[in-house]
């Protein structure tokens, strides 16, 4: 299937405007939510407890089969998936929005708000595992960084709304109005699926599905009944043998599990950090939210953009340690708090700036690569399963992390987590090795 040119700018804004549209709600649910429960009142314990909403990105993967399985013909596959989600997502905001935030203090009020708000991460993960099935099946090989670059650039810009903007609105907006304005903006972001075809990127993977002959088609149709008679632990085993089917993709595993282990071990540290340096709420949310997704947004565009000149294996080694070299810089703001010392507020923004690109500059390479390992036959569910081993890595660390960080204190934790980012650079190297 030839893909004219004229069509590239609109299929990048289509991932653009999808990526965007979800990253609304994770910035809220990961920026803004703890400040503002915070200031209606709310018990740290019950704000720790809002980390289970970030539960369904991190199980997606056990219903991404039924995605990539199921889907509507005439609307498109994966579209028949994300245009009901959108839906969704605005009902749940509108919702949301008639909420009365000054009761959320009230156990009833807050267990309503937390199952809305699970129910639109439960939504919003859904229409990921179609959205990145759908990237999977539109984008060529040599289309995919670029693709990619604009998922992060979308879901950074998200980021930037759901989780700083809405700090800054609701000081001259009310709850209502500011929940009304995110509806209509993810509203809006469903113009471009709305109006999209996806039938003729479909007819592309039949086609494909057709040279594979009668013969595969047969072994197929006996396969799907033998494993229907199997046990779902042996399914899962059969389709873990992709993964460990040769070196490359074994050591390609054991990237995905070492990759965001101190992203895991940093999300609870950095933001008391920065309170404790002495960043005011609004400093916080105005030069460390927003001002560090902008930087997350141009890390996307360098990317994206030396992405075109370097291999993919030597990228993703030196954009871990750039991310690596960030981190340092949190380790020295800690030792400059252990020893009481002032640290100038443009500095910090800064360091976490560095931190937010090299981020988003990993990020691209890691979904690219990702989405180079998905099979277009199982791509929501490849894709799914490869981002939800980081999720679940980087979930688990996440909720023993402030315990440990405590315990030892943000000097010695963050010291411990550069030396273990390190030890994660190996994994990257055998793999670089065996890459192709």
């Amino acid at each position: 299937m030839d893909f004219g040119q004229n069509r590239m700018p609109k299929m990048y804004l289509l991932l653009f405007s999808l990526y965007w549209a979800q990253g609304l709600p994770v910035g809220f649910m990961t920026h803004a939510l703890p400040v503002i429960l915070r200031s209606q009142g709310v018990s740290l314990a019950h704000i720790g407890g809002f980390g289970l909403l970030m539960a369904p990105w991190a199980m997606k993967v056990l219903w991404a089969p039924f995605v990539d399985k199921f889907g509507h013909s005439h609307w498109g596959h994966y579209r028949s998936w994300i245009l009901p989600t959108q839906f969704l997502t605005i009902f749940i905001l509108i919702i949301l929005s008639f909420l009365p935030i000054h009761s959320l203090n009230q156990p009833i009020y807050l267990l309503c708000f937390f199952i809305a708000l699970l129910c639109m991460n439960s939504v919003g993960a859904t229409q990921d595992i179609a959205t990145d099935g759908l990237a999977v099946t539109i984008l060529k090989a040599d289309q995919q960084h670029l693709g990619n670059m604009f998922q992060v650039i979308g879901s950074r810009l998200g980021f930037i709304v759901g989780g700083g903007a809405i700090l800054w609105a609701m000081d001259w907006l009310d709850w209502q109005n500011t929940f009304l304005i995110l509806a209509a903006i993810v509203a809006l972001n469903t113009i471009s699926i709305w109006r999209y075809k996806e039938s003729t990127y479909q007819n592309r993977a039949i086609d494909q599905d057709k040279e594979i002959g009668h013969k595969d088609a047969a072994i197929d149709h006996t396969q799907g009944i033998i494993q229907a008679e199997i046990s779902i632990v042996e399914k899962f085993k059969s389709y873990l043998n992709y993964f460990f089917e040769n070196k490359q993709m074994r050591t390609w595993f054991w990237v995905l599990c070492s990759i965001k282990i101190t992203d895991g071990l940093t999300g609870p540290i950095t933001k008391p950090l920065l309170v404790d340096l002495g960043l005011t709420l609004s400093q916080i949310g105005v030069y460390i939210t927003m001002l560090g997704a902008v930087a997350a947004l141009c890390g996307a565009g360098l990317a994206g953009f030396l992405l075109k000149k370097i291999k993919r294996n030597r990228a993703l080694l030196l954009f871990a340690i750039l991310k690596l070299i960030s981190l340092t810089g949190f380790a020295w703001l800690a030792a400059m708090h252990e020893q009481s010392l002032q640290v100038f507020a443009m500095l910090i923004y800064l360091i976490n700036a560095l931190e937010d690109m090299t981020s988003a500059m990993l990020l691209v390479i890691i979904l690219t690569l990702v989405m180079q390992y998905s099979r277009s036959k199982h791509a929501g569910t490849d894709f799914t399963f490869q981002v939800s081993i980081m999720a679940c890595v980087s979930g688990v660390l996440y909720t023993v992390s402030g315990v440990i960080g405590d315990y030892l204190g943000y000097l010695n934790f963050l010291s411990y987590i550069v030396i273990i980012g390190v030890i994660c650079l190996i994994p990257i190297y055998r793999w670089m090795i065996n890459f192709k």
